[in-house]
């Protein structure tokens, strides 16, 4: 059975409805069969469908050139101007996406004047009954003449992209221009005439054709053309007006470090424009489909996704990174200071004082662990020697552990008899060596902040915590304390019985500290830290954030 679709237009000629949905593609062999003289008597065939129909001739009206209906053209080129992407869109929703649009054709930015006692350009155009019907003539106007009304109102704002105000290292920005006679369909009277093929010599169609590719559906198989200067800023610019109209982003899904890059630049292109809100949730999905590959980089760059998670206000991206951060603080203060906003500095150096005074806390309770007798006393040298040295062992394995070791006077050998500049001229001529060295080198992404030493207190800490308790202290150390003339003291002290009694007691220490680091033990990350070891990550990802503690909050 063959389904009846109703036909497109009533009997009444009216221009064409408004549409921002993509018009559905003709039916194959259908276009050069339907006229205009037979359409009325076909429509009432019930045999024949009219999907498509008599729309299959008309300019296209979807992303990103709406002919019906934009009102906004935008021309982008690329730094040669070689290549240029075209779009016309509506003011109506680049305005509610971008401050900046907002702003640029408001009647106050543009200096237009109001017609009909209406804001100019307040939202996609509308054809009165009237426009249609003039003095003396009939209620039905002809087509060609609703289509002139229709365009006079119809295209009011022109941006282009100003690559001569830019900096060398600036994003170009969009400037408006005047609505000159040549607009995206080749003049200022309207859409070309109806064809049923364009004709090969037509530059406009081919590319409006080429702006398909904005779409992106099979990008994988399209050929590789040459990459020219300024090629990428025309795909952040594709980008963000996709997301405007509720289409992803064109970005890598496969290659991590990639797409850290284009969702980098297109984020602070939204941030130009004012449409953070718009882009953000695009950016942060896409980042989320990487799951654990993600969260790995984002340990290995804290501070990158850090400033990226905030530009697109994702919750998981900026939590993750901030844990990171504060846990590393201040290896991280360099890259950071200057380079975010104030409240997010704020929030930084709030956390990490919350995390240093629950360090205070843990490391009180460490240094004050202590042992009883069978009759309830504490232990000291007089009623349990042997619990008293295993306590002091304790207690100088966690000193040796979570400070810093002595560091002696070293005569500096660069030096030579004074008014010779000779130690000067080797440092020197190795620093240029190094630099020389550092700047061959092209990274792709910010460096990651300087690891915690071997014997940063997190490290410590987690060793502390660990269930395993052959992490420290083990039994082949036991016994040489014994044995040592120490613990000795001029007496044959090391037995079987006093080894055994002695791990014993080293034992329930352990126990005992593993008890008063467990609120460092916490972990907040999505990140599995099993796969680091017992020694983790070597710092702390205990810190807490709330959902108050967002500064996008506030």
């Amino acid at each position: 059975m063959v389904s009846h679709h109703p036909p497109p237009y009533s009997d009444l000629p009216r221009p064409p409805i408004p549409s921002l949905a993509p018009s559905a593609p003709p039916a194959a062999g259908r276009a050069a069969s339907v006229t205009s003289g037979r359409s009325h008597t076909r429509r009432h065939r019930h045999a024949r469908s009219h999907h498509g129909g008599s729309n299959s001739h008309l300019p296209q009206n979807e992303f990103p050139v709406f002919s019906h209906t934009g009102d906004v053209e935008i021309v982008i080129k690329n730094e040669s101007g070689r290549k240029e992407n075209r779009y016309l869109l509506h003011r109506l929703i680049l305005s509610q996406c971008s401050g900046f649009f907002a702003a640029s054709t408001s009647a106050e930015w543009s200096g237009r004047a109001l017609e009909n006692g209406s804001a100019l350009g307040g939202g996609l155009p509308r054809i009165s009954e009237n426009e249609s019907v003039t003095a003396g003539s009939s209620s039905r106007a002809s087509s060609q003449e609703r289509g002139s009304s229709y365009e006079l109102g119809r295209r009011k704002w022109r941006y282009e992209l100003d690559w001569e105000g830019a900096g060398s290292e600036d994003m170009p920005m969009l400037v408006q221009r005047d609505n000159a006679p040549a607009s995206i369909f080749g003049d200022s009277t309207g859409p070309p005439p109806v064809r049923n093929k364009p004709p090969t010599s037509n530059e406009n169609f081919f590319r409006s054709v080429s702006n398909f590719s904005s779409l992106n559906l099979n990008e994988r198989n399209q050929p590789s053309v040459p990459a020219e200067p300024g090629d990428e800023v025309l795909k952040d610019y594709d980008n963000l007006f996709r997301t405007m109209y509720q289409y992803n982003p064109v970005l890598d899904s496969v290659n991590i470090a990639t797409s850290y890059t284009e969702c980098k630049a297109l984020l602070h292109l939204a941030d130009m424009y004012d449409a953070l809100e718009i882009a953000g949730p695009r950016i942060d999905h896409h980042l989320l489909r990487f799951g654990s590959r993600l969260f790995k980089q984002i340990a290995k760059y804290p501070p990158s996704y850090l400033k990226l998670g905030y530009l697109a206000r994702s919750r998981t991206i900026f939590t993750e990174a901030l844990i990171h951060v504060v846990g590393q603080w201040p290896a991280a203060a360099p890259q950071l200071r200057g380079q975010v906003e104030t409240n997010v500095m704020e929030l930084l150096e709030d956390k990490v004082d919350e995390l240093r005074e629950l360090e205070e806390r843990v490391e009180y309770k460490l240094w004050r662990l202590n042992l009883t007798t069978s009759r309830g006393e504490r232990v000291n040298p007089s009623n349990d020697f042997l619990s008293w040295l295993a306590l002091s062992l304790f207690r100088q394995w966690l000193a040796e552990n979570t400070t810093p070791g002595p560091t002696g006077i070293l005569k500096d050998t660069t030096t030579t008899r004074p008014g010779s500049n000779a130690g000067t001229q080797t440092t020197r001529s190795a620093s240029r060596s190094t630099n020389h060295i550092a700047t061959q080198r092209v990274q792709t992404q910010p460096q990651p902040p300087p690891q915690p030493s071997p014997l940063s207190p997190g490290r410590i800490y987690r060793i502390l915590g660990s269930p395993d308790p052959t992490g420290y202290l083990t039994r082949d150390e036991l016994k040489r304390f014994l044995k040592s003339p120490a613990a000795q003291m001029g007496t044959d002290f090391y037995t079987r019985d006093n080894l055994k009694r002695f791990e014993r007691r080293v034992e329930e220490i352990k126990n005992l500290a593993r008890d008063a680091v467990k609120p460092l033990m916490r972990n907040f990350l999505e990140l599995d830290l099993r796969d680091f070891g017992s020694g983790g990550l070597g710092y702390l990802t205990c810190t807490r954030v709330e959902g108050r503690d967002l500064p996008w909050e506030e």
